[in-house]
């Protein structure tokens, strides 16, 4: 048989992301619905197998659907995954699936209730070889017990008249932690082991752009667990020099070695993207992760058809988004 996926919501490009790991992984991009035309025609454009749908209605009742996935408005996010699930849909999110711990504890009642998959689409894992190589190296062994990840996700903030007016302002996506650094808290999750966390302390403040009083620019944060800790930062203060969005990088500290991952550049050294750095007991090496298979779509297939939890367990989805929040909501204002 085969998946019939549908789009509900295409304000981020992340939308793009997941769907075409789902194409490829044999998924039909059936339907699209978003209120603005010109996102479809967008989105028709890569997907040509994807009908318009006259409402969001039309899809959720549409019995041929088997995953309903958004890059709606964040905070519009959980609302369209919990009416998935209700309507015998299992659903994937862009990053933030939530603005606020009230849908968080609706989407797990109602998951729990419905047996349904609610999940996120972490970019920055799912998405980025070097990270998949990493953690096929992290659970070989190859640095014996992670102990502490360190987390670097700056953004730059260009073309500010072109953005919508919703990203300058953190109601519509819950604050710079819960957006940004959702990736860095799952990531310390999954490289860790820990199924449980919480915040030990938290940060944000605006530095740069005191025009957009509703945002910040600057965020940090320390997580831990009964066996490891995490630092994080974001912020939208990477300059225009650098060739692309970010200089994000990732550490991983184990009992018998270190990997440091340089996802997006390498500065002044090697070109391209997807960098690792393995140092343990043998030496140090560079890994080149050009071919590394990126599994997601594939895992995810398998999940919506066995009903398993291959891709991402139920429980890590809905505690890294939890912490994120937490972090978000405990966070001493530096401004």
């Amino acid at each position: 048989m085969t998946l019939r996926f549908a789009a509900i919501g295409l304000a981020h490009y992340h939308i793009f992301n997941f769907a075409g790991a789902l194409r490829d992984a044999g998924v039909e991009i059936a339907l699209v619905y978003d209120e603005l035309p010109e996102m479809v025609a967008e989105f028709q454009a890569a997907f040509p197998t994807a009908v318009a749908a006259p409402s969001m209605e039309a899809i959720l009742e549409d019995a041929s659907i088997h995953i309903i996935g958004s890059a709606a408005i964040p905070n519009q996010r959980a609302k369209i995954g919990i009416r998935a699930m209700q309507h015998g849909k299992d659903f994937i999110s862009a990053k933030p699936s939530f603005t606020n711990i009230q849908d968080l504890d609706e989407a797990r009642r109602v998951q729990a209730e419905t047996g349904r998959i609610y999940s996120v689409f972490y970019g920055e894992r799912f998405g980025n070889r070097a990270t998949v190589k990493a953690g096929e190296l992290v659970h070989a062994g190859a640095i014996g017990r992670v102990v502490q990840t360190i987390g670097f996700g700056p953004h730059r903030l260009l073309g500010h008249t072109n953005r919508p007016d919703w990203t300058f302002d953190r109601q519509f996506f819950g604050g710079i932690i819960n957006d940004l650094a959702s990736h860095q808290v799952d990531q310390f999750l999954y490289f860790t082991g820990s199924t449980s966390g919480e915040i030990a302390t938290s940060q944000v403040g605006n530095f740069k752009f005191s025009q957009f009083p509703k945002m910040h620019d600057f965020g940090d944060l320390v997580v831990r667990s009964p066996t490891a800790t995490g630092y994080i930062r974001v912020d939208w203060l990477t300059p225009q020099g650098l060739p692309t969005w970010g200089d994000v990088r990732l550490f991983i500290q184990g009992t018998e070695g270190y990997i440091e991952l340089r996802k997006n550049v390498d500065i002044s050294g090697r070109e391209g993207d997807n960098h690792l750095f393995l140092v343990d007991n043998k030496g140090m090496q560079h890994v080149d992760c050009t071919d590394v298979v990126l599994p997601f779509g594939k895992l995810f297939v398998n999940d919506v058809q066995n009903r398993t939890e291959t891709a991402m367990t139920q429980a890590h989805c809905f505690l890294a988004s939890e912490l994120a929040l937490q972090a978000e909501i405990q966070a001493y204002a530096l401004t």
